[in-house]
């Protein structure tokens, strides 16, 4: 008599995705690493007033820029991973695809530089502003639906509950930072490095949570082998 006994819904830790959630903290400490560099090589920018995209302009410029086609790369890598991860049929492949979208969203900044405050807008500045838009709206909304349908595992559960209290944390912040593009005397800067700080964040639970798992079969996955084996 075979055991009717169904496979796990998610797997926790496919060969495959570990090294992509290596890579994915890697890219995070590399991204915040020269965020703080950039910081010191342009003293006269406030980490409160100015956005980070400013760093984009004028000396050292090609730093930000890099820095930007590593988030992009970064944040391919979790989505890459969690791709693996969730079920095909599952809610959170909508938000993978926002969360690629922010990804490669991230990578076209390098290429429009914006225009710091008080500057005429340009059309380089007009671009990198609806780029941000989309990456922005895209990364807040992806990150939820993950968080949510990830709670739907067991095995899953206590580290989407952190997932998705971080990416609340990160809409409010990100109703905080619309609210500074109509106030100059609003700490813009200081709201949007909180914003990408949770943002990160996020990204690091998944990739510590997919890192850590090891490759062996689950309880259910034993059980179904060893009831549908030879006699059975």
């Amino acid at each position: 008599m075979t055991a009717a006994i169904s496979r796990p819904r998610q797997r926790l830790g496919p060969p495959r995705a570990k090294p992509l959630a290596w890579l994915t903290l890697a890219g995070i400490a590399v991204y915040v690493a020269v965020d703080v560099l950039l910081a010191f090589l342009r003293p006269a920018y406030s980490l409160l007033y100015n956005a980070e995209s400013d760093y984009g302009r004028g000396p050292w410029y090609w730093v930000m820029d890099l820095n930007f086609l590593l988030r992009c790369a970064l944040s391919l890598a979790i989505a890459g991973a969690l791709y693996r991860i969730v079920r095909p049929d599952g809610g959170a492949r909508g938000g993978l695809v926002l969360v690629v979208i922010w990804a490669v969203s991230s990578g076209l900044l390098a290429f429009f530089a914006d225009d710091a405050e008080g500057q005429p807008l340009t059309t380089s500045g007009i671009v990198h502003l609806l780029l941000a838009l989309i990456a922005f709206t895209s990364i807040v909304i992806g990150t939820i639906v993950i968080s949510a349908s990830l709670l739907y595992d067991p095995a899953w559960r206590p580290a989407a509950r952190v997932m998705l209290a971080i990416s609340i944390a990160g809409a409010l912040t990100y109703l905080l930072l619309a609210t500074a593009t109509r106030d100059q005397h609003v700490p813009g800067g200081l709201y949007e490095r909180i914003f990408l700080g949770l943002e990160l964040l996020w990204m690091a639970v998944a990739a510590i949570t997919i890192a850590r798992r090891t490759q062996r079969p689950s309880q259910n996955e034993e059980y179904l082998a060893t009831a549908t084996g030879p006699g059975s």
